[in-house]
């Protein structure tokens, strides 16, 4: 089974903010989403995949500037399990189905 850890830091000037949410911005579900799709086709070597969200939990929300890790571990049936942590909190989890050749 591969397994892969990725890191990013959020940017303070991710163009998500302004509208989520005025005063207190945090990182949208889909923004975390993306990473880890991205993350994903990197880890497999193959961009541009139509990927399946077959779950995803958001446990915490993500300010501007937070250090992020994604664990990544590829599943035998193709799929890919991710796991977000921010410091010592989970942020998220779910899984990524890309599609059947």
């Amino acid at each position: 089974m591969a397994e892969a850890e990725f890191h990013w830091t959020v940017p303070a000037d991710h163009p998500a903010f302004p509208g989520h949410f005025p005063g207190r911005p945090i990182v949208p579900g889909v923004v975390l989403l993306d990473r880890a799709i991205l993350f994903a086709e990197e880890m497999l070597g193959r961009p541009g995949l139509a990927w399946q969200i077959g779950n995803a939990k958001f446990f915490s929300p993500v300010a501007p500037e937070e250090a992020l890790t994604f664990a990544m571990v590829l599943k035998p049936s193709g799929a890919i399990a991710f796991a977000v942590r921010a410091a010592n909190r989970e942020v998220a989890t779910g899984s990524l189905t890309p599609p059947v050749p």
